[in-house]
């Protein structure tokens, strides 16, 4: 299966974002190979853009506080289980409170790095950080790759606490929902969301599928339109009946 996500909301949106970030930078730190430490630091630039919206440490804080009051009402619930419940509360503590204590904005010991931010200045400029433009960097490049991983993940260290909210918050938003098994007969979906309200809407669709979702929701109205997938598809709703899960999530 593959799943395909719609955030309902800006916060959502920026969580998700984060998440993806994130992951590509871990996929690309974890290659010896000089291009994928490049691919990894100016993933860590766009990390430090995105995470740098003012109201993200104090949003993740009080959705923190929020799900903690939850789960602890949960406590002595026959159907929960108490070591799993006791996990979760611990890294959500752990979470608040190093997001807490980060100074200033999200990534701001990157901007505050004036060899980072020549190259970060550099990399707006297309093909601007050639080995002339950057003596200093290329020579980093020619480090060992050990050296190179250490100072990555120095340079990441400080997003950790960030990284393990987001996780926690959309991890416990994707469990909130369940799926349920939906059939478009013409390429077309639409259905009244009523009360639902969700935050997040996820389409799961086998991966053999030839085709993607297009998804338009309001808190009123969730519109799919299935189209034909591939870099040279002409983009027509596809004929075939087709059967994809549909979960509403909200915390």
């Amino acid at each position: 299966m593959i799943h395909y996500e719609y955030p309902l909301s800006e916060r959502i949106r920026t969580l998700l974002r984060l998440e993806d970030l994130f992951e590509r930078f871990d996929a690309f730190a974890a290659s010896p190979d000089p291009h994928a430490h490049h691919a990894a630091l100016l993933t860590l630039f766009e990390m430090a853009e995105v995470a740098a919206r003012a109201d993200l440490k104090s949003d993740l804080l009080q959705e923190l506080d929020r799900q903690k009051a939850v789960l602890i009402a949960l406590r002595g619930n026959p159907h929960v289980q108490d070591t799993t419940l006791e996990q979760v509360l611990t890294a959500i503590e752990t979470a608040h409170q190093g997001i807490y204590r980060l100074p200033g904005k999200v990534g701001q010991h990157l901007r505050e790095d004036d060899w980072l931010m020549a190259i970060k200045q550099r990399a707006a400029i297309p093909g601007g950080m050639c080995e002339f433009d950057l003596p200093a960097y290329h020579f980093w490049l020619h480090k060992p790759a050990d050296a190179r991983a250490s100072q990555l993940k120095h340079w990441l260290a400080p997003f950790s606490s960030i990284r393990a909210a987001v996780d926690i918050v959309l991890g416990l938003l994707r469990d909130s929902g369940r799926p349920e098994l939906q059939h478009a007969s013409n390429g077309n979906y639409q259905r009244m969301l009523e009360s639902r309200n969700p935050q997040l809407i996820r389409v799961s669709l086998a991966d053999d599928l030839p085709c993607v979702p297009e998804i338009s929701a309001n808190k009123y109205m969730l519109n799919i339109r299935f189209v034909q997938a591939g870099p040279s598809a002409i983009r027509n709703c596809t004929a075939q009946p087709l059967d994809f899960e549909l979960t509403f999530c909200n915390l």
